[in-house]
């Protein structure tokens, strides 16, 4: 069950001062719509499971899984059956400079079927097995472990986009070297999302037409551009909404959103509420 709901906007609740949640939950009861700022991974262990993420349904059969990233509105339907339901601290992961290039994997929910690819299935599968041991063997470095794992997976899970992206240059659909350049281009924007980000300066970057560029971003991140860098801007608007009493018009501005009215539909876009009441929300949930 969701414990703390503020319209859209859940907290979640870590007990005993850990930074990782588990539940073996065998309930069937409604999830509505909503989002949190924990990653989140299910397993159904007994029957399927139905979850819609960023807008999509998703269907998991028995032992399949579906990583919900950070921020994207979610909704399950009351179903009958067990699954695991795990959700850690994101803030972990996405603060630790040297981890940014695994976080393409959290731009959009992500369902892992055998059919997908069978090696990352069963890797993926393991590591969910062995944090759910961890969970409850309760020594000093459960923890410890089961950010291990979960790195360990979604290391897997960027691997295996890259070698996808490999096969495409192989059959020469993009060029060789195209890690190597959005490389240099998400770099860049995570340095410089607050500030004007022209697509002719992005694609200069990476060396290519303004048409190509658009067209293989989304092919290596998951997302168009334009979307990972309101990504960026949004969680860095996080931080300051809760972090600060700053004005929402300056926190826009810090963020690198042209005027207000662009951070609010982008923000609502993102979270299912306005800025306004996202603060009002985090501060009651404090």
């Amino acid at each position: 069950m969701i414990k703390n709901l503020s319209g859209v906007y859940e907290t979640v609740e870590y007990e005993n001062q850990r930074f990782v949640m588990l539940y073996d939950n065998d309930e069937i009861e409604e999830y509505p719509v909503h989002w949190h700022n924990a990653i989140e991974i299910i397993i159904p262990l007994h029957n399927g499971f139905t979850v819609t993420s960023g807008g999509r349904e998703y269907h998991l059969s028995e032992k399949e899984m579906i990583i919900i990233p950070p921020g994207e509105l979610h909704f399950m339907p009351a179903q009958d059956g067990r699954r695991i339901i795990f959700q850690c601290d994101n803030s972990v992961i996405s603060e630790v400079p040297s981890l940014e290039s695994i976080m393409p994997v959290l731009s959009s929910a992500l369902h892992i079927t055998p059919e997908l690819n069978k090696e990352l299935y069963v890797l993926s599968r393991k590591s969910i097995l062995d944090i759910y041991t961890e969970y409850y063997s309760k020594t000093p470095m459960a923890d410890v472990r089961i950010y291990m794992y979960l790195l360990t997976m979604l290391t897997a899970v960027r691997e295996f986009q890259l070698a996808k992206v490999e096969e495409a240059a192989a059959m020469n659909l993009v060029n060789s070297d195209e890690s190597r350049k959005f490389g240099l281009v998400t770099k860049y924007i995570n340095q410089n999302y607050m500030y004007e980000l022209p697509l002719e300066k992005l694609a200069s970057i990476a060396g290519y037409s303004k048409y190509h560029f658009s067209r293989i971003f989304k092919e290596y991140n998951g997302m168009s551009y334009i979307q990972y860098i309101n990504s960026k801007r949004i969680k860095a608007a996080e931080r300051l909404m809760a972090d600060s009493s700053c004005p929402i018009t300056e926190v826009a501005m810090q963020c690198g959103f042209s005027s207000l009215t662009t951070f609010n539909r982008a923000f609502r876009k993102a979270k299912g509420c306005t800025p306004s009441e996202f603060r009002k929300m985090f501060k009651l949930s404090d």
